[in-house]
Formats: C-alpha cells, sequence, structure tokens
C-alpha cells in the first residue's frame, strides 16, 4: 500500500507542469483566436456600414420613393 501511495504521489506532484504548460498553451492559441474573430468582425462592421450607407444614399436620391 505504501508503494501506491508512493507512486499516486510522484505522478500527482510531476503531472502540475505538464497541465500549467497545456493549460498556458491553450490560454495563447485562444487569445489569438480572439483576436482574429474581433479583427474579422471589425472589418465585417466597417463593410456593412460602407454598404448600408451606399443603400441608403441610393434609396433617398431614388425617384421610385
Amino acid at each position: 500500500m505504501k508503494v501506491i501511495s508512493d507512486i499516486k504521489q510522484y505522478l500527482i506532484l510531476n503531472v502540475f507542469p505538464s497541465v500549467n504548460e497545456a493549460i498556458a498553451h491553450n490560454s495563447k492559441m485562444f487569445l489569438d483566436l480572439q483576436e482574429t474573430c474581433d479583427r474579422k468582425l471589425t472589418t465585417l462592421r466597417d463593410e456593412l456600414a460602407t454598404d448600408l450607407y451606399e443603400l441608403e444614399d441610393e434609396y433617398y436620391s431614388s425617384s421610385y420613393k
């Protein structure tokens, strides 16, 4: 029983660095993904604003109102 307890303790204490490394890697990956999504959303917002402005201009200058 003592050997099993020692093995469990050894595994628990030595797994934390790899768990921390995996968490740090996932955190960086998700932050990069968030930045990419933010840039794409900003670009999409700007394109939609431009298109909406053009459509409003066309609508209000149309003779078919």
